[in-house]
């Protein structure tokens, strides 16, 4: 665990990019990613997913990596913990019924969420080869979003009435070390996405609230 006011981002052309084989979503459509949510949280309980910002830099403005499926949709890499990865949260109510939801943790994190988190990092964008592992340095939990429902709106809050919350997504940030090689599933792209162009929402609300998120960090843009 990195935790560090100060962000050390590296120019893109310092990192190495290879392909991998494909790496296929589990569902076709948005309703039948929300239709089995529905069907593991029957088994498993609240979904618990992890996912990573790594920054670069290009022309001096800190850039997010980020997955391209298709043409259009774009996400942050991670993925779904397993059941025991995710960390403990306890719910407490007030005297009007509000619920309160904290972590066992108060940095908002527990050890297997960032084992968890290099799992699904090194899954997405890690060599098959054991020698050309990146190497994960999990930062700070910068934010932490809520699905209430069976729906794709989700909150960066609990919404007061909601006592049974169907997922919990937390955002880290990733140091990245100064060189390293990522090896891209064949069937997405992965895309340096700067800041500014983040800001419009055509990310979605998640993706899009990155550089408020960012905002109390200092970028040091180092130049090899």
């Amino acid at each position: 665990m990195v935790t560090s006011a100060v962000v050390n981002t590296y120019p893109l052309s310092s990192y190495t990019f290879g392909t991998k084989e494909p790496k296929m979503e589990k569902d076709t459509s948005v309703a039948d990613r929300l239709a089995r949510m529905k069907v593991n949280y029957m088994k498993e309980g609240m979904r618990t997913s992890v996912e990573g910002i790594l920054l670069v830099q290009e022309h001096n403005h800190p850039h997010i990596l980020l997955l391209q499926i298709g043409n259009t949709f774009c996400k942050l890499p991670g993925g779904r913990l397993k059941p025991g990865e995710n960390g403990i949260l306890l719910y407490f109510f007030d005297s009007y019924g509000t619920m309160f939801c904290i972590s066992n943790h108060v940095a908002l994190f527990n050890s297997a969420e960032i084992e968890g988190l290099k799992r699904k990092l090194s899954s997405k964008l890690a060599a098959n080869s054991t020698g050309l592992q990146p190497d994960w340095q999990i930062g700070e939990c910068v934010a932490i979003w809520w699905r209430p429902n069976f729906e794709t709106i989700m909150y960066p809050y609990c919404p007061p009435h909601i006592t049974k919350p169907k997922e919990c997504k937390k955002l880290f940030l990733v140091h990245l070390s100064e060189r390293e090689y990522f090896a891209v599933p064949k069937n997405l792209k992965l895309l340096a996405v700067p800041l500014f162009e983040l800001y419009d929402n055509r990310y979605g609300p998640v993706i899009s609230t990155i550089p408020q998120q960012l905002s109390r960090f200092q970028f040091n843009m180092i130049h090899s």
